[in-house]
């Protein structure tokens, strides 16, 4: 039986800065926000692209969307979605629900009719919080069917200086039939506070989706004890405070925006940036401006920032703490963006289910490499937080032993909504399966090689799609690679490339093929290599395997 600390060997790379536990300081996230408009009503809350909104204008903004929202129904419990881009009507409405004490659902922009109305459905959503754009193009087609019976529309317009930037060109102010517009109701219940709600630490704060990539979405129970803990987690672990600023990298529907965007800036408190949705040459615009100190998105931004020309232009010096997560990070990806623009990109590791992050690499040190595959590390468990690697039949394994990563900890969901059997298979006694693959090295650093769904078997051997990656990622002219297993005949299955190539640059598939099989062994390197203009990927940038593998299969 090993004692404690070699089961945590990962406590001696705290320092004196990082104690291994804290306490929550709020009993809920609003009264964290509220505590951040007492600390200076009017310091910045949000800045969205030219125009800054003061936590005093946020406060008050929400006050009346709580209270227009009472006044037709919803109540303690009741959940609204918000189907939105990274616009602050997001955040003015979200804790405007908080105040009602009523649940945040969090809706991908992305989503098409079944998907918006599978969600809407699985919550039993009353409200409805979109764009004008996004209601007139897919939400009417489905609200009619669903328990909603509140819908409040809004521009990403709002907010923003006349003219508008180019970013909205297309965009014209439309509201749609039977909807409510979200800045009317705002000055129609100016003034007005909704009545105080009792909200505890186990009450859901927020619903957020699962991604549906090992079936269909699952709304995980964030609770306001997981978003006020992670929120912490964020700003001790970062050293954050009020002289930072926030970029808003992440899509605010998913859990590393709600989390490591919204819900820390709120905390510290620290003004927030917002540029409506992702585009490189915006962003590096929008870090020059409002010289922003600290964002966490998924690599594919930085990838992106790296390569866009017209990003490569601006001083994002500013930046210094920059971390990403979500999906695998090349050792070499990060090597390139702290050469053009000077900061180290720490990795990080979490889930929805564990309310954005469980694993960070500490402040001012770096993610080691596994000598053996070539994979980054995700950094270390986070406080309060325990990890297991265990085995096929449940066992806990040693340090190097690859197996499923296993968390527990105050920021694990406590469940899925109205989905007992899901939660007792994914999260028996609290603690969550991940379904991802990885290991611990000897002094704690947490490495995930894969998700073991991914695993290819080609003619016996096995292969983790992340380790063919990260070589791809070293050869000078690839700018994102993704690995799948392609059917074949003799094989079973062959490792099969997708690449898209920097701009400017040029390679042909036999020359990857060929730089690949004097890097790997000879069962790894891919036997294929198809060139793509652009990789699939969700809205948080993460490149969908899944998609390549469908494409592929169709194909076969």
């Amino acid at each position: 039986m090993r004692t404690h600390d070699e089961q945590r060997p990962w406590l001696g790379l705290y320092d004196d800065r990082l104690p291994p536990d804290i306490e929550p300081e709020y009993a809920n996230a609003l009264d964290m926000f509220e505590a951040a408009v007492r600390s200076g009503a009017e310091r910045p809350c949000i800045h969205y692209l030219d125009a800054t909104l003061s936590l005093g204008r946020v406060a008050a903004l929400s006050d009346a969307f709580a209270v227009a929202l009472a006044s037709r129904g919803i109540a303690k419990g009741d959940r609204v979605a918000l189907y939105l881009q990274n616009v602050p009507q997001f955040v003015i409405a979200m804790v405007g629900l908080w105040k009602l004490g009523a649940i945040a659902v969090a809706a991908n922009p992305m989503l098409r009719e079944k998907e918006l109305k599978g969600i809407l459905d699985d919550s039993g959503a009353k409200g409805l919080v979109t764009l004008e754009a996004l209601y007139r193009d897919v939400a009417c087609k489905v609200v009619g069917t669903t328990s909603v019976t509140t819908v409040v529309t809004t521009s990403e317009l709002e907010f923003v200086a006349d003219p508008p930037p180019a970013l909205f060109a297309e965009v014209k102010r439309e509201r749609p039939e039977d909807t409510l517009d979200f800045m009317v109701l705002a000055s129609d219940y100016a003034g007005r506070k909704p009545e105080p709600v009792a909200l505890g630490p186990d009450d859901v704060a927020i619903l957020c989706y699962t991604s549906g990539t090992t079936g269909p979405s699952k709304g995980a129970m964030n609770t306001h004890r997981n978003v006020v803990f992670n929120a912490m987690t964020y700003r001790d672990w970062l050293a954050l405070d009020e002289t930072d600023v926030c970029l808003g990298i992440a899509p605010l529907f998913h859990i590393t925006g709600l989390i490591g965007h919204i819900a820390v800036s709120l905390l510290t408190p620290m003004p927030l940036v917002l540029g409506y949705r992702f585009n490189a040459a915006v962003v590096a615009e929008l870090i020059e401006r409002w010289k922003t100190t600290y964002t966490v998105g998924a690599i594919t931004a930085f990838i992106a920032l790296t390569n866009d020309e017209e990003a490569r232009k601006r001083d994002l010096s500013s930046l210094r703490k920059a971390c990403s997560g979500g999906a695998p990070i090349a050792p070499a990806t990060v090597k390139a963006f702290e050469d053009q623009f000077g900061a180290y990109i720490m990795p990080v590791y979490g889930l929805t289910e564990t309310t954005s992050p469980c694993h960070m690499t500490p402040l001012h040190r770096r993610a080691p490499v596994d000598p053996q595959s070539g994979a980054l590390s995700v950094g270390v468990p986070t406080f309060n937080t325990d990890v297991k690697v265990l085995g096929e039949q449940g066992q806990e394994l040693a340090p190097g032993e690859v197996g499923e990563i296993v968390v527990s900890g105050p920021q694990v969901v406590p469940g899925y909504w109205r989905k007992p059997e899901e939660t007792a298979h994914a999260i028996p006694g609290g603690a969550l399966h991940t379904g991802d693959v990885g290991f611990m090295d000897k002094d704690g650093w947490f490495y995930v090689v894969d998700r073991r769904k991914d695993q290819i078997n080609a003619a016996g051997y096995k292969v983790w799609p992340r380790e063919v990656e990260d070589v791809l990622y070293s050869h000078e002219a690839v700018r994102e690679a993704a690995v799948i297993g392609a059917p074949d005949e003799y094989r079973g299955e062959t490792v099969k490339a997708f690449v898209s190539l920097k701009p400017g640059m040029s390679a042909a598939p036999d020359e990857i093929i060929a730089f690949c099989r004097e890097r790997m062994a000879a069962y790894k390197y891919p036997r294929k290599v198809e060139i793509l203009a652009e990789l699939p990927k969700t809205t948080t940038g993460k490149i969908l395997r899944r998609t390549l593998k469908d494409r592929e299969r169709q194909g076969a």
